[in-house]
């Protein structure tokens, strides 16, 4: 029996954007056009000789293309499928859910207006390159004849033998329509999903202008690694804390989608999910499990300024270039000791940072770069959160991931510039190197210049979350009586305490250690045009703005006497330099402060500045266009 290219097959699933599971539609064979990778999916375009539409199959069947099975200009048979919109565009695409080949690749691209009255194409695969002409079908299509005759069956019929074959709780799977995480949008009607837990949070308690109630969430993922955030409050969130466990899959219905809130969304996804108590959640517990592939949405190092003290997560990658014995740090909330790791990586931007690793991680994948330290691994982390200790920091959480020299290819391409040229290249902490550019001032972490008045004539400013700004000042006056520094580990710069007998005790570190090193913590005065401020400056800052370090200062002022210490000082005033803070408020005895800290300190390069005030200018319109 010949195998036909379904009849506006195109047409037929543009009028059917989301079939239900059994619906009776005609049979859909389409043509496979510009067959091409895609990540780790393939895209193609589907052709029923009249009409084309782009489409991508889902990555559970790319075997089926690395096998030859799924070929290009073969023949497809659709047995599942959704139609989205393209965003910002008057298109569409096709995700196919669940299709099987019904024929190898053919001579050419199927073409219908090749079609006379009366008579068909014939086209044979490539085995077979012969074209004869033959009477028409009575489905008055153009007939593509593989080289071994192939039964054609229905869409509807397949379904029905495959089921005939399967185990009751097999069948009830698949009488379900399973979408994709990535086809879901706030205007789909009917969708499940199926999915695994991979976070869930706490039950968690709120009380607003509304009234009280208890919310929590979870993470969802499916077979393809796209991730969604899950939330249920209330009466919902009674209903499905206990049944959703972690690492178990579920078939969801029945929620309903919304526009994500970047402010709290920790997942990369657009959409978020609400679950109430009329939604649907069934635990997949006789189905073989799926390991979701992890996907990774990568920022540069010198890129997570904008990140700091936020509530989203970000994924890193990096060579590593240092990696900390395990520390035991004191938790806060409740006393206990809990094993702490610290590595530093490196990536293109020429930039480090430290990613701190805790509990099992510290112990299981850290001791595992410890060992392979001296190999400068690549590391990838996904969901970590980025804080401000010296300056910028990343701290893993019990949902983060860890994949060592993980086969992505990003991975390959920091390998590639690590052993090409990374491992000679002067690097800088992300944190202390934000020193504006040679060609147009910006800093490395964007952010605002603005004036000192700006920042203390609003106190509200930086409440909740530290917001970032460039000023241009000068150092009116350092404090000679405080104390500017502090006793420092040399292995984790925590402040250390004088061991009984000799030397130093690190609780960080949670060792002795016969010297440490002093390490600058002090506060400035500065000025511009607008007022004046105090700011904090830490030890990086401080050595470019003194000129030396806290243990050389220490020495002029016990050796050298006090006069030539203040001296020293004062060589370091009126100087102007380009300063890049961060402004938080803190409260101390229930009063609220602003406090603004140096995050990076760099000369003022002239040529750059005048550029900037031309600019400024111009906005203003003092000077002419020409």
């Amino acid at each position: 029996m010949e195998i036909s290219v379904s009849q506006d097959a195109i047409s037929t699933i543009l009028a059917n954007p989301s079939p239900e599971s059994g619906s009776d539609l005609p049979e859909i064979v389409v043509q496979v056009v510009d067959l091409k990778p895609t990540g780790n999916r393939y895209m193609f375009t589907a052709s029923d000789g009249k009409m084309k539409l782009k489409a991508i199959l889902q990555s559970i069947m790319s075997s089926e293309v690395i096998s030859g099975a799924i070929q290009n200009l073969g023949l497809v048979r659709i047995l599942d499928y959704t139609l989205n919109d393209i965003p910002m565009k008057n298109e569409k695409y096709l995700i196919v859910t669940k299709c099987e080949a019904v024929s190898p690749s053919l001579e050419a691209e199927y073409k219908a207006e090749a079609k006379s009255e009366g008579v068909g194409i014939i086209l044979k695969p490539k085995q077979e390159l012969d074209v004869k002409s033959v009477k028409e079908s009575e489905t008055a299509g153009i007939t593509l004849k593989p080289k071994e005759e192939t039964v054609a069956k229905s869409a509807a019929q397949i379904v029905h033998e495959q089921n005939g074959n399967m185990a009751p709780t097999a069948r009830m799977a698949m009488t379900r329509r399973i979408h994709p995480l990535v086809s879901l949008n706030p205007y789909q009607g009917n969708w499940t999903i199926k999915v695994c837990v991979t976070s869930k949070g706490n039950m968690r308690s709120y009380k607003n202008a509304r009234g009280e109630g208890c919310v929590f969430n979870v993470e969802l993922t499916d077979q393809d690694g796209t991730q969604i955030q899950a939330t249920m409050f209330n009466e919902a969130a009674k209903k499905f804390y206990d049944k959703f466990e972690l690492g178990k899959m579920y078939y969801i219905s029945k929620g309903t989608l919304r526009v994500a809130n970047k402010q709290f969304k920790t997942v990369q996804n657009d959409y978020e999910m609400t679950l109430n108590e009329n939604s649907q959640v069934e635990e997949a517990s006789n189905e073989a499990a799926f390991i979701p592939e992890t996907k990774f949405n990568f920022v540069p190092i010198d890129e997570l300024g904008p990140y700091v003290n936020g509530r989203e997560l970000v994924d890193i990658i990096g060579v590593v270039q240092s990696v900390s014995p395990t520390m035991s740090i004191r938790r806060k909330s409740n006393n206990e000791m809990i094993p702490k790791r610290d590595i530093t990586i490196a990536d293109e931007t020429k930039k480090t940072v430290v990613v701190s690793l805790w509990n099992d991680l510290a112990t299981s994948v850290g001791q595992e770069l410890l060992d392979m330290a001296d190999k400068s691994p690549v590391v990838a982390i996904k969901s970590v959160k980025v804080g401000d200790f010296q300056g910028v920091s990343l701290s893993a959480l019990s949902k983060s991931t860890v994949l060592v020299n993980p086969d992505v290819p990003k991975a390959k391409d920091l390998r590639a510039w690590f052993d090409a040229e990374g491992k000679e290249t002067p690097l800088a902490s992300v944190g202390s190197g934000l020193s504006p550019s040679s060609k147009n001032g910006s800093w490395s972490i964007q952010s605002e210049r603005v004036s000192l008045l700006h920042i203390t004539s609003n106190p509200s400013l930086g409440e909740g979350k530290p917001v970032f700004f460039r000023i241009k000042a000068q150092i009116s006056f350092i404090k000679p009586d405080q104390a500017m520094w502090y006793r420092g580990c040399k292995t984790c710069n925590k402040k250390v305490t004088e061991a009984i007998g000799s030397g130093y005790w690190c609780e960080g570190c949670q060792k002795n250690d016969e010297e440490c090193r002093l390490r600058y913590i002090m506060v400035m005065r500065v000025s511009d045009a607008s007022g004046e401020a105090w700011l904090s400056v830490f030890n990086e800052q401080a050595e470019k703005i003194i000129g030396c370090s806290a243990d050389e200062l220490d020495r002029v002022k016990s050796q050298d006497g006090e006069s030539v210490f203040q001296e020293k000082l004062k060589e370091a005033t009126w100087t102007p330099y380009l300063f890049q803070v961060s402004v938080a408020v803190q409260e101390y005895n229930n009063e609220k402060r602003q406090r603004i800290t140096v995050r990076g300190v760099a000369p003022v390069d002239y040529v750059a500045e005048s550029k900037y005030l031309v600019e400024e200018m111009a906005k203003m319109n003092i000077i002419s266009s020409a």
